[in-house]
């Protein structure tokens, strides 16, 4: 059996005296592509947090660990990132708007990858290894020409593989993507996706978190319906993704239509 990346076990996580997730399980295992899928509210950001040791789940005296990433309860955060590639819209506005990091080229920005950090080197000892590794990445996800472009001169399509090379430079276990079109254009829209195909059939697992359906690449073989911070269903995208499983998920009518392993919605 595979290792497994991310094993939740009954995880609660309570913010406001609400239940944002309830008792959810499931589990990701590596080289197993998935795809988080549900409306504003289901519980999506907190089960990401729940992946980078942001949130916490109760602890229940005597009960398993609810949360293990990579078959581990522990892990210092920092180790932890260099295992997971994170890419969001969030990281995206953190990163480059109104925020110095803004003013690096895209080669440092994907440097800044080594150390966690949104741009800032000053305290970090850059080395040609990390510089070449850098080039790499950027190469990886055709970004190679914005190496010496200033990323807030980018568009956001530009930026937004910039952030994917930044992610991917550690050579992670896992790409984990929150949102990742949002903001883009029909066309940046379709590069991104194109380069995270290409980046899922290298091997690296990628962990699409979205309420879009048209994001779901054909790499992906699990999808889990997020519900009210539950588990509503957990298939392949065929099982998942009809238009009586999503009219369900969202309160009201959508149609599904779907053409080389890729589906999309009507109302």
């Amino acid at each position: 059996m595979s290792q497994s990346l991310l094993q939740l076990t009954d995880a609660t996580v309570i913010k406001g005296g609400a239940r944002v997730l309830d008792r959810l399980s499931l589990t990701i295992r590596a080289g197993e592509h998935t795809a988080i899928l549900g409306p504003n509210g289901a519980g999506k950001t907190t089960l990401l947090n729940l992946l980078t040791l942001e949130d916490r789940p109760l602890a229940e005296p005597g009960a398993p660990p609810a949360v293990r990433v990579f078959g581990e309860a522990r892990w210092h955060v920092f180790e932890l990132r260099t295992k997971l590639g994170i890419v969001s819209a969030n990281l995206h506005q953190r990163f480059v708007a109104g925020h110095s990091a803004g003013r690096i080229s895209g080669e440092d920005a994907v440097v800044s990858g080594f150390v966690a950090t949104q741009g800032v080197l000053l305290y970090t000892e850059v080395t040609d290894a990390m510089r070449e590794r850098a080039r790499v990445a950027l190469d990886r996800v055709g970004a190679a020409h914005l190496a010496d472009k200033r990323v807030d001169e980018m568009s956001t399509g530009e930026a937004r593989r910039v952030l994917i090379a930044r992610a991917l430079v550690t050579e992670p276990l896992a790409l984990v993507l929150d949102e990742p079109t949002t903001g883009l254009d029909v066309v940046a829209r379709h590069r991104f996706l194109e380069s995270v195909r290409a980046i899922a059939r290298q091997g690296t697992t990628v962990v699409l978190i979205t309420h879009h359906v048209e994001e779901i690449i054909p790499e992906v073989r699990q999808v889990v319906l997020l519900d009210r911070g539950r588990a509503a269903a957990i298939g392949t995208p065929a099982e998942m993704l009809s238009s009586a499983r999503l009219s369900a998920l969202f309160g009201a009518p959508v149609h599904v239509q779907e053409a080389d392993g890729f589906f999309w919605t009507r109302a």
